[in-house]
């Protein structure tokens, strides 16, 4: 058995489907993974997402210790804006891919990843230098996304104006009575919020968000439509297009990677990376015969193997089966001709530009 958020009876009563997921049990689906893809790609969808992890970053010297342990630009941040981000090991392979929300001058919020709030605690405190201070308070809080074209409208039910924050802004407020962090920050591409709060509170701003949302079509949202989701947009998930054997220049993240703004960790590893090139590049695959494309499946130019998917899925917006996948640099150009080895059988596909999906 896996850790609890304070919705998971909620979940057992309407019926969710539970795996397990970054060691905590999770509703995988409710009604299903394409009708609720579909949910929130027209109206809008509720995650549970209490699984994530929340650090404190405070003192005078927040900001620089978050320039020494992140790759963007901490000091570009205004109160009240959030960035994305990675941790780094010397090496230049990633920790983690976080989100760093600026509460005040001195005073910081990181949102991690669930399977890896343990390491990424622990990573930090290693590097922990000058009158600043780390607080996990993971245990204590939850979060929930609203996401999709109707959350304005659900939003609006609430009192509160989605167009009063811009993307990657953020700022405590209620809704429903209840106090939290509201970001303009998403996983799916779509318009809409995550709110950061206290456990205690989860439940009720969950059901007001279901009530508010009736007449806008609203669903509970499980993992397995969030991950489709964001392999649509072709956006990352830590273990699959990064992980501690993987860099962000093959990622395809260097826009997050700020070699100039001064010395952090796993600098000079990417400095000698971006001057030689990486030997592998991220690349988006759509496939042109039948066939599913899941993670590990090899990849092939030719008779030639390239690579490997890191994620695969069947696209519910697309009607096609599409993947990520880290191949040698310079062995497919975009449109190019691919091959997956789908259980034996070589299927072909294209290289495609990401994101696969654009909001219409």
């Amino acid at each position: 058995m896996g850790k609890k958020t304070p919705l998971y009876d909620w979940h057992l009563r309407h019926g969710a489907k539970l795996v397990e997921f970054g060691g905590w049990d999770m509703p995988v689906s409710y009604e299903g993974v394409l009708a609720e893809h579909q949910a929130v790609r027209e109206r809008c969808g509720l995650f549970d997402i209490s699984h994530m992890g929340e650090f404190f970053v405070e003192g005078p010297d927040a900001e620089a210790f978050l320039q020494k342990v992140t790759t963007n630009d901490v000091s570009r941040l205004k109160d009240g804006d959030a960035q994305y981000s990675l941790l780094l090991y010397e090496k230049g392979t990633a920790v983690d891919d976080i989100i760093v929300y600026r509460l005040g001058p001195r005073r910081f919020m990181l949102c991690v990843n669930a399977a890896n709030i343990d390491k990424d605690r622990e990573w930090l405190l290693s590097h922990l230098s000058g009158q600043v201070s780390l607080t996990d308070r993971s245990p204590e809080m939850g979060m929930i996304a609203l996401q999709g074209p109707k959350s304005g409208a659900v939003l609006r039910a609430l009192g509160f104006d989605l167009a009063s924050l811009k993307r990657f802004q953020c700022r405590e407020a209620s809704l429903a009575g209840v106090r939290g962090l509201i970001a303009r920050t998403g996983y799916t591409g779509e318009e809409g919020i995550e709110v950061f709060l206290e456990n205690g509170d989860l439940l009720r701003l969950w059901e007001a968000f279901l009530k508010a949302g009736e007449g806008e079509g609203i669903r509970p949202i499980g993992l397995g439509a969030r991950d489709t989701l964001r392999l649509e947009m072709g956006y990352p998930l830590y273990g699959h297009e990064l992980s501690d054997a993987v860099d962000p220049l093959e990622a395809g993240l260097a826009w997050v990677v700020k070699l100039g703004k001064g010395e952090f960790i796993g600098r000079e590893a990417l400095v000698r990376i971006q001057e030689r090139g990486p030997a592998r590049e991220l690349k988006g695959l759509t496939m042109e015969e039948p066939g599913i494309p899941r993670e590990g499946y090899a990849v092939f130019a030719g008779t030639e193997r390239v690579g490997a998917v890191c994620s695969g899925t069947f696209s519910p917006s697309l009607q096609v089966g599409i993947a990520t996948a880290l191949l040698t640099r310079g062995a497919a150009a975009e449109g190019g001709e691919i091959f997956i080895d789908i259980r034996g059988k070589m299927k072909k596909a294209k290289i495609t530009r990401l994101p696969f999906y654009s909001r219409k």
